[in-house]
């Protein structure tokens, strides 16, 4: 067995994945969703490899040979063999995404330590840089589509714009679907474009089967030989063939590892290989089609059938990232990180498949945006890539940390194993670093207000927690009060939200302080997010008298994967059905504390930060409706705090 092969049987798979479903229909709903960035990547791969610089690379057999061989051999090493083999094996109870892989790692390595905090840094930067990729993907997907207008017809030109601009709104229109309903419709429709894809090339490499030739790499190797500045410049471009691999693994909740490897080695990978074989062919026969290799692969009569299918398709591309954000949004904000959310569950047989509306309408105005700047896919590549590569990046110094602490890889084979990975992959970064000041700087503008968002809000919550604590009191403290006391109580079952049950819930405070009741039944609930995605209800509710079981205080934590429904009154009907307490829920009132944070002069955060963190903690979403409570029976009572 080779070390790849050895390494690769050392990973853990998932014993319990939460998509269910047919193997087949999972594969199908995967190619409507998940496969449509990397697979549209033929419409402008190889047409942006040859535009650099005028012409830079040049339409010759060694220059199209080991241009070719340079995006297959990045295709097998990148997707095939560290994401679809390793990378997807590392998942977290079936769940994906580099925040995802950087909570696995963090449950692996020693608390406290460096590596311990670094591990979260790494995950919040790659989710960030991943976000600047969901803006850039759908714009330059749908434009270059698009833009074969102008292949059947130059006259349209002035058309493609308002064209794309329809379409991108429709697609994110329909996302409230959910990517169950919007996967089932595009599956059959990806099956045809990959289909399409290896039909285009497969005439052309019969024409001249001298051209399989390029799959060999050692063309790649010869090419930065003979000019290793032009290959160097052109591994900026070459990248464009690998994006989405990240929503490759982002979006493995929806569907599991098993039906996305199944459909990326028996049908994806063979067709987009066909196609760019396909491409160096007719780049040879016909130099000067490489300004628009994709569209030129079909005869004159089925150009505009391939537009058209080009265009759904790269709408279905958009897809991947868009589902991927969704997740990354949800991971983020349960591993706090983010603000509560408003989060709809799309399918009742997938836990991951959700729709998450700021995110939606937020990803929307930016890729407007983008395209009304930009205007044309050309002018959208220069800022294509470096988000990319600085992904590649984060994911493979996670997997490294995730290889050594989880599964106890020595120096030995992380070495025969990973240093592949990190030398291609910095020479796709330094590449496209030389994009910079072209368009590349977008990305990079957009991961950083990211981060600044997410690491913010996770400074300021802490903040505000450890104030929180001081202004509540011990609970302990009330409850010993209340027996010595004997307190008048009213009818009734009142539950408070409280992160905790060491603190006396704000509104329980105020109502014994000012009314000075408590009714029959208190029930104090706490919300715990750990560190897997999905908690079983057999495992989900602990209960806990809080030392006196006949004073009716009662405090209950309800633990949610974070990616479960943090839905309170299901997990309270868990309690009773577990036969943990009795009492009538449908007459249970719902207390919350919302807290109004003001900012005061103390020195804790800088003053922009604290505007900052105000303005996410004023759109968080509402507690009510976050925690599922019926809207009737739920009081929800302000207090005022400094940050």
């Amino acid at each position: 067995m080779s070390p790849s092969a050895a390494a690769a049987a050392d990973l853990p798979t998932s014993s319990t994945p939460h998509p269910h479903g047919s193997g087949w229909a999972l594969m199908l709903g995967a190619l409507g969703v998940v496969f449509g960035d990397i697979g549209t990547s033929p419409l402008y791969a190889i047409q942006t490899v040859f535009a650099i610089d005028d012409g830079m690379v040049k339409p010759t057999p060694d220059d199209v040979y080991g241009a070719i061989s340079l995006i297959v051999w990045s295709v097998i090493i990148v997707v095939s063999i560290k994401y679809v083999t390793f990378i997807l094996r590392a998942d977290n109870d079936g769940e994906g995404g580099v925040l995802s892989l950087a909570q696995l790692t963090r449950q692996r390595v020693r608390p406290g330590g460096k590596r311990f905090t670094l591990v979260m840094v790494l995950g919040v930067l790659g989710a960030s840089l991943f976000y600047g990729d969901s803006l850039i993907t759908p714009a330059i997907s749908v434009m270059s589509a698009v833009e074969g207008l102008e292949v059947v017809s130059p006259g349209l030109a002035p058309v493609v714009l308002p064209i794309g601009v329809a379409i991108i709104t429709a697609l994110f229109v329909v996302q409230r679907f959910g990517t169950e309903k919007v996967g089932r419709a595009f599956g059959p429709i990806m099956i045809l474009w990959f289909g399409t894809l290896a039909a285009l090339g497969i005439p052309h490499i019969v024409a001249e089967p001298a051209v399989l030739g390029a799959l060999l790499p050692h063309h790649a190797v010869l090419f930065f030989l003979a000019h290793p500045y032009i290959a160097f410049i052109a591994m900026g471009a070459a990248v464009l063939a690998i994006t989405g691999a990240e929503a490759l693994y982002a979006d493995m909740g929806h569907f599991g590892r098993p039906p996305i490897a199944r459909g990326w080695f028996f049908l994806v990978f063979p067709a987009l290989t066909l196609n760019y074989l396909g491409q160096a062919q007719l780049i040879l026969s016909n130099p000067q089609e490489a300004k628009s290799p994709f569209f030129h692969l079909a005869p004159d009569w089925a150009q505009l059938p391939l537009v058209v299918l080009a265009t759904v398709a790269t709408v279905i591309a958009s897809q991947a990232v868009i589902s991927g954000a969704y997740s990354v949004s949800r991971q983020a904000e349960r591993l706090g990180y983010l603000p509560r959310q408003t989060v709809l569950q799309t399918s009742d047989k997938t836990g991951g498949q959700i729709y998450v509306p700021t995110v939606n309408w937020l990803l929307y105005g930016g890729v407007l945006l983008l395209l009304v700047t930009f205007e044309r896919s050309e002018k959208l590549a220069t800022a294509y890539g470096l988000a990319v590569t600085a992904t590649l990046l984060l994911t493979t110094a996670l997997f490294c940390v995730y290889a050594e602490a989880a599964l106890g890889w020595g120096r030995w084979r992380l070495g025969a194993v990973i240093v592949g990975f990190v030398v291609l992959e910095l020479g796709f970064f330094a590449a496209n670093v030389t994009k910079i000041a072209h368009g590349g700087w977008l990305p990079i503008l957009v991961a950083t207000l990211i981060a600044t968002l997410m690491f913010t809000w996770r400074r300021g919550t802490t903040i505000i927690s450890e104030r929180r604590r001081r202004i509540e009191g011990p609970l302990s403290t009330l409850i010993d009060e209340v027996h010595r006391s004997h307190i008048q109580h009213v009818p009734g079952t009142a539950v408070f939200l409280h992160p905790n049950k060491d603190t006396v819930p704000l509104a329980l405070r105020e109502n014994y302080m000012v009314n000075r009741v408590l009714h029959d039944e208190v029930i104090i609930v706490s919300t715990e997010s750990t560190n897997v995605p999905f908690v079983p209800e057999s495992e989900r509710v602990i209960v806990d008298d809080l030392g006196d079981p006949f004073d009716h205080i009662t405090h209950i934590a309800l633990r949610f994967g974070y990616l479960d429904e943090q839905d309170v009154p299901r997990g309270l009907e868990i309690a009773k059905e577990l036969g943990l307490f009795d009492v009538d829920l449908d007459l249970a009132y719902y207390f919350v504390s919302r807290m109004v944070i003001h900012r005061s002069d103390k020195p804790v955060m800088s003053r922009w930060r604290k505007r900052l963190f105000i303005a996410m903690a004023h759109n968080a979403a509402n507690p009510a409706e976050y925690f599922r409570l019926p809207v009737a029976r739920t009081v929800i009572m302000g207090a005022r705090i400094l940050l």
